[in-house]
Order: structure tokens, then C-alpha cells, then sequence
């Protein structure tokens, strides 16, 4: 990973409007639809945004979402072949992108040719070690199986079966081979340390640079990344403090969630975001618009690895309803296609532009610390420093204008460029 990484994070079933469920999940007569070709008329557009890496969301053989997984070494139909997919790999590569893709590693889903066995044989099956299954206690199947967090459809694996690990080693390999980066782990959380721990060891064998990031919501951020070996972990704590201090009007707990992300760093580089495939979009969380920029402010010069989710950089709207289906609206296209913005969308992409540029010309704000210089309910400032070079940031949600102290020796870098800050205002000024 460099230090100036700026991830673009997209689900690509969403996103290429692929349909609902899959018609023949793992199935023999595969009528394949090829949308993935598609994302390459939208890489020179990310390469125009600044970010230098994509994400993509599950592309592999699944029933439903892309989390459910039939068979992780087949693209999904509904986006096309591997050859589409490697091919997409190439064309980001040449572009000098790197390509991140999910790992589904905690469960699969119902129609996983293996538990579809267990189903068959039930204990008499090659595969019953494979889950984690109480053949003398009833259930839905004649038996009970434990699942993800309540889905039944999302079966999950039996982690201390090695068998479990070759599989996911060997899934890892093969699309690293192919030309992957990174991967992120789904549900990294409810995953044993010790078995992510042997997969990133085996994994990094055959790519000593493959980044690989958990999906931590909660526990120990720190201990998880330490003992699974992972470089970075998602930050929740700080994507929370962020829209809800400037919903709130308290910047002080902000102010403690950038304690808690200076400490975070001292042991792991955070994965940062103000939206993802699985929360409320930010222009649409943020009560009041004018704060989506205070947003991105924080998102482009706090320490970490920052990542955008497709659509945000258009100030796409969208929430995520508790319910099933309830995340359709999160994962649409962006409202516009590349080359026709214009109005608000085209200000956020510009937005956008300008922070993460601002960022990579100071790759050293990833590993900086951060300390609050100035607190009040709707006024913070607070500086990244890294070597003797520092970044200064003013943001107020005030009705009324302000007044700033600016550190001497500082240059204007992003937003409003003096020390009188208009209302709702915010500013970014660096040593170089």
C-alpha cells in the first residue's frame, strides 16, 4: 500500500443495476450477462477524481446480494466471465489503479454446492465439517446449522476445520494471480483472529504487498488488526462522530473520536469513509447540506486510508431502510454518467477533486497525528503534523461568521482561504 492511497469503493451488482436474485446460482446452463465491461468507460473518470484504487463489491457466483456465495472461483453471471473480470484488471492497471475485491470468508450461501451435499447426505456427507452443524438438534433442514447473524440463507463455515483455510487461501491465490491488490474481509468481526491470521501469512507468501483490510463494526479495533495481522481495519467510531457531531452541533465528541483515532494509528493504518455499501448515503445523513464539505474535509486530511463509496462523490442521495431489500437505495449508480454533471453533482465531484489532490500531495498525512487545537460545540480546529510538515483545519457549523487564529508560516490548501471563516465555513491550510 502507499502512503497516498484514495480508495473508490463500488457494489458492483448495484451499480451495473444487475438483476435481484440470480437464475441459476451454480447452475450448468449459465446464460451470462456481460455488464462488467461496462466500470472500464468509468475508469478515466476515477483516475480524473484523484483516487488511485478500486473496490469492488462481490463479483462472484451468489443467489441474491453477493454475499451469499455459491462458488467464489466463477464471476457472477449477472455481471459476466472471468474474462470480463481480469480484463477489467487490466484496464485498471494501465491506469495505474489498483483493484481490491471482497472475500467472503465467514459463511456462503444455501445453494454452496457443499452444504448443498450436507443437505443431500446429511451426516453421511464428505462435507458436514465444513459448517457448523448440531445434527441432533431439529431445525428448518431436519438439523440446526449456525448462520450470520440470524440469515439463514448465509451458512456459516467451520473455521478450525484446515480444510476451511485451503479453501480460502486457495480462492485468495487464485483472483491474486489474476491481478488483485487487496482484499476486503467481509464480517472480518465475527471471524476467529487466529484463522485471518493464518490466511493473511499463507496469502502474503505468494504477494508479500497484498493489503488486506477487515470489516471491523465493533470490538477492539486495535487488537483485532494486530492479532488477525491485518494493516487496516474500518473505522465505524469516527464515521459515526463524524455526521453526528455536525448533526448535533458537539464537536467534542468528535474531538474524543480523533483521540481514539490517534491511538488507532500508533498500531494500524484506519480505513476511513463517510459512506459505504451498507450505510445511510452522507448527503442524505448530513442535516444540513452545506456540512457534506466539513465531511470530506475531515475524510481527506485525517490520518488513515480514506475511501469514497461510488456515487458520493455526485452528493448522491439515498437510505438504508432496516428491512430486506433495504439497502437498494445505497447501491444504485451514481446519478449521473461520466462527462454530464453539472449543478450540485458537479460541485461535489470538484469537491472531491480538490481534497484528494490536496491529500496526495501530502502522502504523509496517512501515518500523521492529530491533535484538537481549538474546541466548542460548533467550532474545532485541529492540525496533522508528520517530520515537521503540519496541516491546519477550521470547521464551524456556526450561523455566524468566525474568527480563526491561524498558525503562522501556513498556506492556503483547500476551502476558504483566510481566517475569517462565512458560516458553516471550514478551511484548510498546510506548511508546504
Amino acid at each position: 500500500m502507499s502512503d497516498c492511497d484514495v480508495w473508490y469503493h463500488l457494489f458492483p451488482l448495484g451499480f451495473l443495476e444487475a438483476e435481484e436474485a440470480n437464475p441459476d446460482p451454480g447452475g450448468e446452463h449459465r446464460a451470462v450477462t456481460h455488464r462488467l465491461p461496462a466500470l472500464v468507460g468509468w475508469l478515466d473518470y476515477l483516475v480524473g477524481l484523484g483516487v488511485t484504487g478500486v473496490l469492488l463489491g462481490p463479483v462472484f457466483e451468489s443467489e441474491t446480494h453477493g454475499y451469499d456465495t455459491v462458488d467464489p472461483l466463477r464471476v457472477d453471471r449477472r455481471l459476466g466471465d472471468e474474462a470480463d473480470l481480469v480484463a477489467l484488471f487490466e484496464e485498471c492497471h494501465r491506469r495505474s489503479l489498483k483493484v481490491g475485491l471482497d472475500a467472503v470468508l465467514h459463511h456462503v450461501g444455501r445453494r454452496h454446492p457443499h452444504f448443498q451435499d450436507v443437505l443431500a447426505r446429511g451426516e453421511q456427507s464428505a462435507f458436514r465439517d465444513w459448517f457448523e452443524i448440531d445434527f441432533g438438534r431439529p431445525g428448518h433442514d431436519g438439523f440446526a446449522y449456525t448462520n450470520f447473524e440470524g440469515h439463514g440463507q448465509l451458512v456459516k463455515l467451520n473455521h478450525a476445520n484446515p480444510l476451511v483455510l485451503d479453501w480460502a487461501v486457495d480462492f485468495a491465490n487464485y483472483w491474486t494471480q489474476r491481478g488483485v491488490d487487496a482484499y476486503r474481509l467481509d464480517a472480518a468481526y465475527a471471524l476467529p483472529v487466529d484463522f485471518v491470521a493464518a490466511f493473511a501469512e499463507r496469502v502474503r507468501a505468494a504477494r508479500p504487498d497484498l493489503f488486506l483490510v477487515g470489516e471491523v463494526i465493533h470490538g477492539d479495533y486495535s487488537q483485532i488488526a494486530q492479532d488477525a495481522r491485518l494493516e487496516s481495519v474500518t473505522q465505524y467510531e469516527l464515521w459515526k462522530a463524524m455526521w453526528s457531531s455536525l448533526n448535533d452541533g458537539n464537536f467534542f465528541e468528535l474531538a474524543h473520536a480523533l483521540e481514539r483515532q490517534a491511538g488507532f494509528c500508533e498500531r494500524f493504518t484506519p480505513w476511513t469513509f463517510v459512506g459505504n455499501h451498507d450505510t445511510t448515503r452522507i448527503a442524505t445523513r448530513l442535516d444540513d447540506k452545506r456540512h457534506l464539505d466539513l465531511a470530506l474535509a475531515l475524510l481527506f486530511t485525517l490520518p488513515g486510508v480514506p475511501a469514497v463509496y461510488a456515487g458520493d462523490e455526485q452528493a448522491a442521495r439515498g437510505r438504508k431502510f432496516d428491512r430486506p431489500g433495504g439497502d437498494a437505495r445505497i447501491r444504485r449508480p451514481p446519478p449521473e454518467a461520466p462527462g454530464q454533471l453539472s449543478g450540485e453533482r458537479l460541485a461535489s465531484y470538484l469537491r472531491h477533486q480538490e481534497l484528494i489532490a490536496a491529500r496526495r500531495q501530502r502522502p504523509w498525512l496517512a501515518e500523521g497525528e492529530v491533535r484538537v487545537v481549538g474546541l466548542e460545540n460548533r467550532l474545532m480546529t485541529y492540525e496533522v503534523r508528520n517530520d515537521g510538515a503540519s496541516v491546519f483545519v477550521a470547521l464551524s457549523t456556526e450561523d455566524h461568521p468566525v474568527s480563526l487564529q491561524l498558525p503562522p508560516g501556513l498556506n492556503h490548501a483547500a476551502g476558504h482561504g483566510d481566517s475569517h471563516l462565512p458560516p458553516h465555513g471550514w478551511g484548510v491550510w498546510a506548511s508546504e
